[in-house]
Formats: C-alpha cells, structure tokens, sequence
C-alpha cells in the first residue's frame, strides 16, 4: 500500500546533521503531518518547519519517556549511527565495537521496540533503519562498523517477520559512502545526503521491504554471496 507523508507523523534520530537533517528537510517538503528530529543536543537542530527533541538513544530511561511523550508518531527512520576505526589486532577492538554497537545495534532496537507500541495503536505505519553497503562489505579498519550493519540488518529482518503481520512496514536502507561528517576523512566520490532521502522516501512511499539507493548497494549484497577474499574456496 502506497504511504502518504501528508498523514504521517515522523520522528528521525540523528537529525542534527548530514543524512539525518536531510531526511528531516525531505519530510517537511513532502507535507509530513509532524517531523520530530531527534539529536542528543536538540539545540543543534537548525532544520525549520521540524519539532526538536533530544535524544540518547542509548539511554532507555529518557527513550521510555519519549515514546509516551510523543504519543501520535506513525513512522520511525533509526538514523543514529557512529563510526570508529579498529581492527581485529587493535587493543582496544573489543571496546570499540561493543561502542559501535551499542549505537548503531542496539539503539536501533531500543528506539523500534519502544516505538512499536505507539506506532500499532495509532493504526501501524513504517520503521525504516538507515544500514550501508557495509551490511555486506568488510574491509581494513572497519571492523565495528561492518560488524554493527551486518548485525542490525539481521535485527531488520526479525523486525518484519514480527511487525509486517501486525501492518508495519519495516524498511531497510542501504547506501555506500555518503558526504557526511562521518565519511569527511574519505577522499573519493560521496552520495549527496539529499538524494539518499529523497530516493529512501521515494521508496519507502511505494511500499518497499529494501532500498538499494547506489550502485555500490547492489554490488555488496550480490558480492555477498561470493567467497570473501582471502577466505579458502
């Protein structure tokens, strides 16, 4: 079923910047009903036409709070992510990625869990988590990264096994490198922030389970498949 942002209302985690507050802005001009943007510092929060909110969406307690404070959400983009650099011969490779993943893993659990509830009585609506092209890819240096993506798109697909009976729709977004703060040290070719919501939404609007938003995308979840190089045949 096609969704309508005119009678959705949105909260977007991690709106303060890059993808976040492009999601945001997309929304407004797309007549969402309500754009909640979601940041630890919602002072930081400069995107007009949206209600600010802060938001640790590792701390369960204030999340709790929220979810009963923002009673009339219908929709729910989990784009709070994070990424440090380690490797499996890094000292400190466990505590980084047990870091890493307690964003871009668990917060994404914690804000769908919380929010579910709200999202089904107010008739159900869409869960959609920002992934990457790193669901799929490993490479030197980004271990936590990958290992947190490959982690919450197993937590996705367990989202629409026990959500899509019950008329959420949950929706994976996938995209390669973005021209964000986060990928700032990255000297190649980056997706304009702009055009990875604008085609997420476009998709998420027809319905759709997976977006692919880049040809790097594709490329991952086929090569995902094949063996992983250096591994024996």
């Amino acid at each position: 079923m096609r969704k309508r942002f005119e009678e959705m209302t949105v909260l977007v985690t991690g709106a303060n910047r890059g993808l976040g507050s492009a999601f945001a802005s997309a929304l407004v001009e797309r007549g969402a009903m309500k754009v909640y943007a979601a940041a630890r510092d919602p002072e930081a929060i400069r995107t007009p036409g949206v209600t600010a909110v802060g938001l640790d969406v590792t701390d369960h307690t204030q999340l709790a709070g929220l979810a009963e404070r923002l009673s009339d959400v219908t929709m729910v983009i989990n784009n709070s992510g994070i990424h440090r650099r380690t490797s499996l011969f890094d000292d400190d490779a466990v505590d980084v990625v047990e870091s890493v993943l307690r964003t871009n893993l668990l917060g994404t659990l914690a804000v769908s869990a919380a929010f579910t509830p709200v999202i089904i009585a107010n008739g159900a609506g869409v869960i959609a988590n920002m992934l990457s092209a790193g669901s799929w890819l490993a490479g030197p240096g980004n271990l936590a990264y990958a290992v947190s993506k490959a982690a919450a798109l197993s937590l996705t697909n367990n989202m629409r096994a026990e959500l899509g009976p019950k008329g959420v729709q949950v929706t994976a977004i996938h995209a390669g490198f973005i021209d964000t703060d986060m990928m700032a040290a990255f000297p190649g070719a980056k997706l304009s922030p702009r055009d990875v919501s604008n085609a997420a939404l476009s998709a998420i609007a027809e319905g759709a389970q997976e977006v692919l938003v880049d040809e790097m995308s594709w490329r991952a979840k086929t090569a995902s498949a094949l063996p992983v190089p250096g591994f024996p045949a």
